[in-house]
C-alpha cells in the first residue's frame, strides 16, 4: 500500500524542553494505527505536530504522495466550553466544509451535499435542526466525527474519541470508525490509552512514553514486552 505519512528521528517539545524523541514510523494507506501510552506520554503533542499546529525542535514530517494536511479530518477532545455550543448539527457538520472553500465566504452546492452525506452516513440527519447543546455526548461525537470526514480526504485523526462516553455508545463510535477504515478505506489515526479496542481495532501500534517504545502490526505489539507489560498494568490478559 502507498505510504501517506513517514516521521523520520523526531524530536518534540515547547521552548526546548523534550517531550518526545526517537520517533520514527510510517503510515500507509487503509492503516488503522493508535497511538498508545501513559497520560502525559506525548500522545496529544505528537497529535498537534502531525497537523502542523506545533513545530518539531527536530527530524522530519512527511506526508507522501497526494496526501496533505488540508485532505486531514481531525475530531479533537471536547471542552466543557464546546459541548455547550449554540448551534445546530447541520451548521456543525457544514464547518467542516470550511477548508474547500477557500476564498469564498459560503458553502456551495457540493459542499452543502457533502455535509448532508456525512449526516447520512453517521445516522444523524434526523438531528439536522437540533442544536448541538441539546444532544447527548454520543450524539455530540457524531456529529463531530461527520464534520471531521467533511474536512478528511484521506485521513482522519482522532484524540480520545470516545472519553466520556457510556458502554454502548463507545462500542457504537470504535464501530462506525472500523467501518470507515474498511470500507471507505480511510486512513485512521487515533489516540487512545484503551488497549483492548487496540488489539481488537487496530492494525499498527506506535507506543510512547517520552520516546519511541514501540511501533509495528497489532500481532508484534501483543508478543512484545512492552505490550504485555502494559496490558497487565491495565489489570488484563492481552490476548484475552
Amino acid at each position: 500500500m502507498a505510504m501517506q505519512l513517514q516521521c523520520k528521528n523526531l524530536v518534540l517539545g515547547y521552548e526546548k524542553n523534550i517531550i518526545l524523541q526517537d520517533l520514527n514510523f510510517t503510515v500507509s494507506n487503509g492503516d488503522y494505527l493508535f497511538i498508545l501510552g501513559e497520560n502525559g506520554s506525548g500522545k496529544s503533542t505528537l497529535m498537534k505536530a502531525l497537523l502542523g499546529l506545533n513545530a518539531q525542535i527536530s527530524g522530519e514530517i512527511n506526508f507522501c504522495g497526494d496526501t496533505n494536511k488540508n485532505q486531514i479530518g481531525y475530531l479533537p477532545q471536547q471542552t466543557i466550553t464546546q459541548k455547550d455550543f449554540p448551534a445546530s448539527v447541520r451548521e456543525i457538520v457544514q464547518s467542516g466544509c470550511m477548508n474547500r472553500c477557500g476564498l469564498r465566504p459560503f458553502y456551495n452546492k457540493q459542499e452543502k451535499q457533502l455535509a448532508l452525506d456525512m449526516m447520512e452516513k453517521l445516522e444523524i440527519t434526523h438531528l439536522a435542526k437540533r442544536c448541538y447543546r441539546e444532544l447527548s455526548g454520543g450524539q455530540q461525537q457524531r456529529v463531530l466525527l461527520a464534520r471531521a470526514l467533511c474536512s478528511a480526504r484521506k485521513m482522519l485523526l482522532l484524540d480520545e474519541p470516545v472519553t466520556a462516553l457510556d458502554a454502548k455508545a463507545t462500542h457504537e463510535m470504535y464501530e462506525l470508525i472500523a467501518n470507515l477504515n474498511k470500507k471507505d478505506n480511510m486512513t485512521i489515526i487515533m489516540i487512545s490509552h484503551d488497549i483492548q479496542a487496540s488489539v481488537k481495532y487496530a492494525s499498527h501500534i506506535l507506543h510512547i512514553g517520552g520516546k519511541q517504545l514501540f511501533y509495528g502490526s497489532k500481532i508484534d505489539y501483543m508478543n512484545s514486552k512492552v505490550g504485555q507489560a502494559y496490558f497487565s498494568s491495565s489489570g488484563g490478559d492481552i490476548y484475552g
